[in-house]
């Protein structure tokens, strides 16, 4: 991910209604339009699952959790392992909580992959980067000034068709995370032959119980200075 430090704390932050969804990927210098959402019926084809509205997932047993309720897209994208791929949004308002991507390796076509069972894994994230939860020092805060978030394909990975997933965790609201997720569907290619292990896949949705901490902090509340996204650990078995 491209680290650009941004402002120090800005204190307690209002609650705004203003959401936001991936709206397109750019991979390999080809800008890859996503779903607008809106307009189906205008819509051009696309690589990202198609999904209904902006609105947040609120728990994590939401089936909506997992790519935003969306299905299957008609197109994929091409991607060189250790390549990066990054997601746009054309709006995004909140600026406290982590980011996400995740991976799911389809075991066949595209058409009958919906990133079912314990497949998923993450690549790429980043949570609180400073020690005051109630700050803009997050990961969202860059998706907030940038609307973008680049991750690089483990080098090493195995080819195949993939399901890539970014998710935004706001907090910005006590005791109401709200979950924002998209799907797309990339195809990798390479000499890799690595794949995560067991203890790195998880199932989406109910990838983490709903009281984890990372979930259910309180930001404008207690003393806590640490902050650990829910889902576990990035999969570090490879070479970048």
């Amino acid at each position: 991910m491209r680290f650009d430090i941004i402002a120090p704390a800005l204190g307690l932050v209002p609650l705004v209604a203003g959401h936001g969804a991936v709206t397109s990927y750019i991979i390999g210098g080809t800008n890859y339009p996503g779903y607008e959402g809106f307009a189906p019926s205008t819509s051009p084809k696309t690589i990202q699952f198609q999904w209904p509205d902006y609105n947040p997932t609120l728990t994590v047993d939401d089936p909506k959790i997992r790519c935003n309720g969306g299905t299957s897209a008609d197109l994929s994208a091409p991607v060189n392992a250790g390549e990066n791929v990054t997601a746009v949004w054309k709006q995004w308002t909140h600026e406290q909580g982590p980011v996400m991507v995740w991976l799911f390796k389809c075991p066949g076509d595209f058409s009958g992959c919906q990133g079912d069972g314990k497949g998923w894994f993450k690549i790429d994230q980043m949570g609180l980067w400073g020690d005051q939860l109630n700050s803009n020092n997050w990961g969202t805060a860059l998706v907030y000034k940038n609307l973008e978030w680049s991750s690089r394909i483990p080098k090493n990975l195995v080819p195949g068709n993939y399901l890539i997933r970014h998710e935004l965790l706001a907090l910005h609201q006590a005791n109401t995370p709200q979950f924002y997720a998209e799907c797309a569907q990339i195809v990798v290619s390479g000499s890799g032959t690595e794949a995560p292990p067991s203890d790195k896949l998880f199932s989406i949705p109910t990838y983490a119980p709903q009281d984890d901490p990372g979930i259910t902090v309180d930001i404008y509340q207690g003393t806590a200075t640490t902050y650990s996204p829910p889902g576990g650990d990035v999969w570090s078995g490879f070479e970048f």
